[in-house]
């Protein structure tokens, strides 16, 4: 069933820390920071605050320990998911269930890590023979890497993708990040950078992934007849939806049950998200689609409908993605040039660019923008429009 709350709620304030590979502070001093920042930016106060929603890999802090030092009088409403990046929508979906129930008001979501000086993602999974891990160790299938190398793999294997297409998104985003002031990483790279790029684990170059970031991003939800009273241009939520497969296993990284890993969750959720909007890939004027590897930009471009399955390599070419193109994509730089802050960084951009204040990189007359998130067998993706 289609989420079923077109339009009645809207991002209202938006809020980040520097992004870099060591703050020097705590996740909870991040957190805090760019939480007050989205207050501040819809022009509210603390006190207007009563909902607290975020996600992450026993790498952050609680909903509840961020509301007590930013001073909240009263959380009506404060969890926690155990998610990786496929959570980065789901956590502004669950916050308009929270509104439409009566629980919260005004909910602040948040993602907040020392992502590279401190807890590196993937860094505290489990290696003992239990689980899913007893099955994809033994084959050396332990880091995300070398997981999502083997479903790039597949989709080279089954449709004849090239290192050149993935190349051509990792130069288009540093392109991208050269105009954006919060990348971490801006200066050019050209296809022979990153062909001559190390490899990482095949065929994983270095190029293809994501930063490690140490940082945080938050967004304040409210109603629709609330952010029209704020500081901000309200940027309605018309879309979105949250899935996988029938065969998503014990965790987001078990694809030993998946049944076809040259794609992945996107073609499961696309039928919701595009109903609970009313749109067609046609009506996107701007897309920030998950990117923790190069590849799984085409598995989404393929499943959520922009072209055929086995088409997203060709799909691309051409300066198709590029700000100036057909489908601009991650005009931030992305989770590759930009930073890694599980992938709720593409909801900030997504927000500026329907506010019209991405500055040199801005999309002209961008009104409906996608954002996703996830890579492998569950994720999320949310329709935004000004």
């Amino acid at each position: 069933m289609a989420w079923a709350l077109k339009d009645k709620y809207a991002i209202a304030g938006i809020g980040w820390t520097d992004f870099s590979k060591n703050s020097g502070r705590t996740v909870r001093s991040l957190a805090s920071e760019a939480c007050l920042k989205a207050v501040a930016d819809a022009g509210l106060k603390v006190s207007d605050i009563d909902g607290f929603v975020s996600f992450n890999f026993n790498d952050s802090v609680p909903a509840m320990a961020v509301a007590t030092e930013i001073g909240v009088p009263q959380a009506m409403y404060a969890v926690d998911f155990l998610s990786g990046g496929n959570a980065a929508n789901l956590i502004t979906l669950t916050a308009t269930a929270a509104i439409e129930a009566g629980l919260a008001k005004n909910v602040l979501c948040y993602r907040a890590m020392n992502g590279r000086s401190g807890f590196r993602l993937g860094g505290g999974r489990d290696m003992a023979a239990h689980g899913i891990t007893q099955w994809t160790a033994p084959f050396g299938w332990i880091t995300y890497p070398q997981a999502m190398a083997m479903w790039c793999r597949r989709h080279m294997i089954e449709y004849g993708t090239t290192a050149e297409q993935l190349g051509e998104i990792a130069v288009q985003f540093r392109k991208n990040a050269g105009l954006n002031e919060r990348a971490m990483q801006r200066a050019p790279i050209t296809m022979d950078d990153y062909m001559n790029s190390r490899m990482i684990v095949e065929p994983f170059r270095m190029l293809d992934i994501c930063l490690e970031t140490d940082g945080a991003c938050a967004v304040l939800i409210t109603s629709k007849d609330r952010a029209k009273d704020m500081k901000q241009k309200p940027v309605y939520i018309t879309g979105g939806a949250y899935g996988g497969g029938p065969n998503q296993g014990e965790d987001w990284f078990d694809a030993v049950r998946w049944p076809d890993h040259s794609h992945n969750y996107a073609k499961y959720i696309a039928k919701d998200l595009w109903e609970s909007s009313g749109l067609t890939p046609k009506d996107i004027d701007v897309a920030q689609i998950y990117d923790c590897f190069t590849y799984s930009i085409l598995m989404q471009l393929e499943g959520l409908g922009f072209c055929k399955e086995g088409e997203g390599g060709s799909f691309i070419e051409g300066g198709r993605i590029a700000l100036d193109g057909e489908l601009p994509l991650n005009t931030a730089g992305g989770l590759l040039s930009e930073g890694y802050i599980h992938g709720l960084n593409h909801v900030i951009e997504a927000t500026q660019q329907l506010r019209g204040q991405a500055g040199a990189r801005q999309i002209k007359d961008a009104e409906v923008c996608l954002t996703t998130a996830g890579a492998m067998t569950c994720g999320s993706a949310m329709i935004l429009r000004n």
